[in-house]
């Protein structure tokens, strides 16, 4: 069968050869190529390169030469077709009839490529020219360092400029049609056959495929010290239309860049915008990528996944901590769920209200952006935190209608054996927080939970996970019972009703304990019903993580989370009893 130039020339260049050799083989990157010994003869010295960007491999000891159809051909003895199907699979395309549409919509695909590849340098250059020195200042005020200016080329749409962009492409042979199709310039209503630029006066952010071609752009108003218009109605951000070579929930920006260090096992970060991609990117972390002017689609969530190795299939989806990141976050989880296959996920994590990645980190530093990805919440618990929130769980038909729609998300889940383990691992959590516990008749005789024989803190013992080391000094046996009393109201908020008061009561000698506490207050205090793991995150992002760690670090911890409230609070009523039973008097 006989198939279109364009079409296999596409069919190469969406997936990088480098993918398809290495999994085949080990590749190391060198420069912008990647080297390895040759698979067709034996070396022990490495002469096989691989160019992603011109598409072909070479051996330099035996002369193997090829694209990817023909590695697959020599390597995997596939037929022609074989290997061109293959592909196909992997690139999400249907293979065409040869038919004349067919060409020439991969040859106009391929025009705009180098169309969009000539505007890139073009705003380049812009950016960088003497008389936009001020424009060029104004991203270094912002933070960016040249050398991330130049690696994301960012440039400048001057005002005026448009009819020297118009002229470089003319220049170069392209048409009014081509500048119209590639989104960069729109038909004018005042004279017809005319065209202006879309873009003007605004920071320019290249977006591109996963190949790194040039396929759009997004563009940043200034602000009006700088030039933008004093007119705050004019849009922070926009993006380039769809054209035939740009889909925006499709791609994801910084994709190309993060590829690599995705394939060596890096976690992917997604953000919600260029400035948050470029200044994670400055930060040192190595895959942040974000969608383009969209929420997070499910073809986006999927590329994402072909691009990240087995066994490491989920990206951190960062989201802001205000009730829009919430929303947003829901939103993305509802996407993901019917997606789900095994080794295929997400997690969540939440900044600070007050920041966003870019802000944050110019606030406080990478180790403040390391603490939010290490504080991560998994899909099951976000599902667990979202379904929970704002539900009475004293009450048993709303304990039912939780468990209902608990077991909805999860019958959104197409693979079945996916599924089996979220329904399996909803009944096993819903039967450890509502079922009682009755205790076996080794508990019974267990001192430090029976009625009338109060708990010995100097002693150690191990009640329900109860592990309390003795220690000589009062304050730090007082320090202990703390954390313990902590921990539990952490871990049990129900208990905040009974016990609120007397925390609050007691003296807490280390200050970051006392912070702990007194956030904890303010959030049991104006919302109810919370699960444990919805408190410990919202401690998270009041800054309170690593205190939160050394509270429940398993030597102090009372009792897992989910063991019955009877149970703890017992456990509080025994430690209050021994350390600050006379409080309310002292």
């Amino acid at each position: 069968m006989s198939l279109p130039d364009a079409f296999k020339d596409e069919l190469r260049a969406r997936v990088p050869l480098s993918d398809v050799i290495g999994k085949r083989m080990k590749l190391t990157r060198a420069g912008h190529e990647y080297k390895g010994c040759c698979p067709f003869h034996k070396e022990k010295t490495p002469s096989f390169t691989v160019n992603d960007q011109k598409g072909f491999y070479h051996c330099f000891g035996c002369g193997a030469h090829g694209d990817s159809i023909g590695f697959l051909m020599n390597h995997d003895n596939m037929s022609f077709m074989d290997a061109v199907e293959q592909l196909a699979s992997l690139a999400g395309m249907q293979v065409p009839k040869s038919s004349p549409a067919d060409e020439q919509r991969y040859k106009q695909q391929s025009r705009l490529y180098d169309l969009m590849e000539l505007a890139a340098k073009h705003y380049e250059q812009q950016l960088h020219a003497k008389e936009n020195k001020k424009i060029l200042q104004y991203l270094v005020e912002r933070g960016l360092s040249l050398d991330i200016i130049k690696s994301f080329r960012l440039g400048y749409a001057p005002d005026a400029e448009a009819e020297d962009l118009k002229k470089a492409l003319t220049k170069a042979g392209f048409k009014a049609d081509d500048l119209t199709a590639a989104g960069l310039f729109k038909d004018s209503s005042r004279k017809q056959g005319d065209v202006y630029a879309f873009f003007r006066n605004r920071i320019i952010f290249p977006v591109t495929d996963i190949q790194g071609r040039t396929v759009a752009f997004g563009g940043r108003v200034l602000p009006p010290s700088h030039g933008g218009p004093a007119d705050k109605s004019a849009p922070k951000y926009i993006n380039s239309p769809e054209t035939p070579i740009f889909h925006k929930g499709r791609g994801l920006y910084g994709l190309s860049r993060a590829r690599k260090a995705l394939g060596d096992g890096k976690v992917a970060v997604v953000v919600e915008g260029y400035m948050d991609v470029i200044a994670l990117a400055q930060a040192g972390f190595k895959a942040p990528v974000a969608p383009l002017g969209t929420a997070l689609t499910e073809e986006q969530i999927e590329t994402l996944w072909k691009a990240m190795p087995e066994g490491k299939r989920t990206p951190i989806l960062c989201f802001d901590g205000d009730a829009a990141g919430q929303r947003a976050a829901r939103r993305a989880m509802e996407r993901v769920l019917p997606l789900l296959k095994p080794d295929h996920s997400v997690k969540f994590a939440f900044l600070p209200q007050e920041h966003d990645p870019d802000s944050l980190i110019k606030a406080e530093g990478r180790p403040a952006m390391e603490r939010v990805l290490k504080n991560t919440i998994s899909l099951f618990d976000m599902i667990w935190q979202d379904t929970a929130r704002g539900r009475d769980m004293t009450q048993p038909e709303v304990k039912a209608g939780f468990r209902a729609a608990l077991e909805k998300h999860a019958r959104n889940i197409a693979d079945l054996s996916v599924q089996k383990f979220f329904v399996n691992e909803i009944k096993q959590r819903i039967d450890s927080l509502f079922l009682t516990e009755k205790p076996s008749p080794a508990r019974r005789g267990n001192k430090a939970f029976h009625k009338g024989k109060p708990l010995d803190i100097d002693t150690p013992y191990r009640p329900h996970g109860l592990k309390v080391p003795p220690v000589k000094s009062r304050k730090n046996r007082q320090r202990d019972r703390v954390c313990v009393l902590l921990g539990l109201m952490i871990n049990y908020p129900a208990l905040y009703a009974e016990f609120g008061e007397n925390l609050g009561m007691i003296p807490v000698a280390d200050a970051e304990h006392d912070a702990l506490r007194q956030a904890l207050f303010r959030l049991l205090d104006t919302q109810n019903n919370l699960d444990y793991q919805a408190v410990k995150q919202h401690l998270r992002e009041q800054g309170h993580g690593e205190t939160l760690e050394s509270i429940l670090n398993g030597t102090l911890h009372p009792l897992k989370p989910g063991q019955a409230l009877d149970i703890a609070r017992q456990a509080w009523q025994d430690v209050w009893d021994i350390g600050f039973r006379d409080a309310k008097t002292a």
